[in-house]
């Protein structure tokens, strides 16, 4: 692919992102009686929410442009070698995880919000959060470790500790606070790993710039 064109194509984690916060935003209205501080997000998508059409229309661009930011990023450290191997697992991993939440989640919405999960589909639909939630945690750990051995990757594991805290809190939240405030929890873990997408989007519109590639650290320990 083009340079300029996969550079560019990073944009597409900020158009995500602005679709999601759109999507949630904006969905409740369609749907009364909504409260964003004890429900979850994915209510407002579920299979017979009355916000699922206006859901549909905001959170499109964002089905699609998640998916595209992670796996241009995936080919173009991968292409280019950039920094470490662990560092490109990581990177990997965080594009299977948007792959797995986009198929998962179109093929296995939840029925219908705030209620017992016994269905086939529920139960698919929580393996596929849990698989989401595995390859996140997986992904961000790689990058913090990269982060904390390679100066040229420190900002990328800064952003990772970011995201995975504030999955944490979310996660914790989500047990620990009253039901009344799961709403507010919850939303801490959705917006880590949209936001950090955009982060992963923004590094490589301006090409990883600073960063080394295995080329590179193979060169420099030659010259010492």
């Amino acid at each position: 692919m083009h340079g300029r064109m996969i550079h560019r194509l990073g944009l597409t984690g900020i158009l995500a992102l602005i679709s999601y916060t759109s999507a949630v935003v904006f969905s409740p209205l369609a749907y009364p009686g909504y409260n964003w501080m004890t429900q979850a997000v994915s209510d407002l998508s579920a299979e017979v929410a009355p916000s699922r059409h206006l859901w549909n229309q905001l959170a499109s661009p964002y089905n699609i442009c998640s998916v595209v930011c992670a796996t241009c990023t995936a080919l173009f450290v991968s292409q280019k070698r950039i920094s470490t191997r662990l560092f490109r697992v990581g990177i990997c991993l965080f594009m299977a995880m948007n792959w797995v939440s986009a198929v998962g989640y179109g093929m296995f919405p939840l029925t219908a919000g705030g209620k017992e999960i016994a269905s086939f589909q529920e139960i698919m639909h929580m393996v596929v959060t849990a698989a989401v939630v595995l390859l996140s945690v997986a992904s961000l750990v790689c990058l913090i470790i990269v982060g904390c051995t390679e100066k040229a990757t420190r900002g990328i594991g800064l952003w990772a500790a970011v995201a995975l805290v504030l999955m944490m809190v979310g996660s914790i939240g989500t047990g620990i606070l009253p039901p009344q405030y799961f709403g507010i929890a919850e939303r801490f873990s959705v917006f880590a790993a949209v936001g950090f997408n955009a982060v992963l989007g923004m590094y490589l519109f301006h090409g990883f710039k600073g960063m080394s590639t295995d080329k590179d650290a193979v060169s420099e320990k030659t010259n010492r």
